[in-house]
């Protein structure tokens, strides 16, 4: 498969200790590749970083700064002079690949052009939406998304993440057409599926009777998380059984937990926190009937890939970029951003056992991609990116 190996910059504004589906990208596409290729990923020094030296592939910190008002950081602005700049230079890269259009993206941009290379981007993020959350002044928003294109147009090739994503690029001024590579996962169906299920629904007090509802990600407001409890409030008052787990963390955690506490829904709530035993949170995925996920501002989540593997489909808001990958009624639901709408979806779709297991079934079959196959697309577009680049070089020589 792989007939040559090359030498990859992948360069990122966010890593671990941070936790995101963007990281978890990274990480898996950047392992996968590093199987037959050298892979260095390119991110933001942090004082609580792990052990970089234990992966699978070349990790190279450079200078970062917090961003305000948020969990992230970026890398600093001025490294071209730095050793860092320098090092990166003596990788003699082959092509770099950029997952933000900020300061660390940018540099991945200034080596490509650099060493005459071909740079590529991907977006992953609803960035329109993040902005608002911060800042209400529309000259600054289109300000922002204006230099984030510009950063994109800068690169030889972008990647949309689902079909979806493609306007989102032409909506912020990409000027031309991205190719369209889907997120994978690393997690694996259960064996003894039954036996791992009772145990979730032992450790966290879970009823047969019960309808098991379930969200996964950043527990912030921007992901629609109150939207559901508005939802499940309906049904709470409509004498519905249901548990509803949300699993994660984030910066609305104790907004969510009063806001529980005030609709008097403890019984009907868990929130468990970060899960990073992968078998107990794909026990989690397969105990759960719907992945609650009416989340606008994502693109294409990892965890309804994480939920579709284990034969739990999503209810997404139509309409939505993140809703893009499923078939409503075939491999998964979607329904308008309305609270009684939704409730009454989730309703109809209980209801419906023989509808409901023959989604679950598709969604396993249509949305269950692994990162060893997503890895071979992206190296396949890799080769060509770099061959169009030569063929242009040589163009321009002659």
């Amino acid at each position: 498969m792989a007939n040559k190996r090359l030498k990859i910059g992948i360069f990122m504004d966010s890593y671990y200790p941070a936790i995101d589906g963007v990281v978890l990208v990274i990480d898996n596409l950047a392992k996968e590749l590093s199987k037959y290729n050298d892979v260095t990923v390119v991110v933001p020094y942090t004082t609580t970083m792990k052990n970089d030296k234990n992966k699978e592939y070349d990790i190279i910190r450079i200078r970062s700064i917090k961003v305000p008002f948020s969990e992230y950081r970026i890398g600093e602005f001025k490294l071209t002079n730095s050793k860092v700049y320098k090092k990166l230079l003596n990788k003699n890269f082959d092509i770099i690949h950029i997952h933000s259009p900020f300061t660390v993206g940018f540099l991945g941009i200034r080596i490509a052009r650099k060493q005459n290379i071909p740079c590529v981007a991907t977006m992953h993020t609803r960035f329109d939406y993040e902005i608002r959350k911060i800042v209400d002044n529309q000259l600054f928003i289109d300000y922002v998304i204006g230099n984030i294109a510009n950063i994109y147009n800068k690169c030889d090739a972008a990647i949309a993440i689902n079909n979806a994503m493609i306007k989102v690029f032409k909506d912020f001024g990409y000027k031309y057409e991205p190719t369209v590579i889907y997120n994978g996962t690393d997690l694996k169906p259960l064996e003894d599926k039954g036996k791992h299920i009772k145990e979730a629904k032992n450790k966290f007090k879970i009823k047969d009777d019960e309808a098991v509802f379930l969200f996964v990600g950043r527990i912030t407001e921007i992901k629609n998380i109150f939207f559901i409890l508005d939802s499940l409030k309906i049904l709470k008052e409509e004498n519905f059984k249901f548990k509803m787990l949300y699993v994660g963390t984030g910066p609305d955690e104790n907004k969510l937990k009063n806001r529980i506490i005030d609709y008097k829904m403890e019984n009907e709530v868990i929130m468990t926190g970060r899960i990073e035993d992968r078998t107990l949170l794909s026990s989690i995925y397969a105990m759960s009937d719907l992945f609650l996920f009416p989340s606008l501002f994502d693109a294409s989540s990892l965890v309804q890939i994480e939920a579709a593997v284990n034969e739990t489909p999503g209810l997404f808001i139509k309409g939505s970029v993140t809703s893009d990958t499923v078939i409503n009624n075939v491999s998964g639901f979607t329904e308008v951003e309305n609270t009684k709408r939704y409730a009454k979806r989730i309703r109809e779709i209980m209801n419906n056992k023989e509808l409901l297991n023959t989604v679950s079934k598709n969604a396993k079959e249509m949305l269950g991609r692994n990162w060893t196959d997503i890895a071979k697309e992206t190296y396949n577009f890799y080769l060509k990116q770099i061959e169009i680049k030569k063929e242009n070089n040589k163009t321009i020589n002659d």
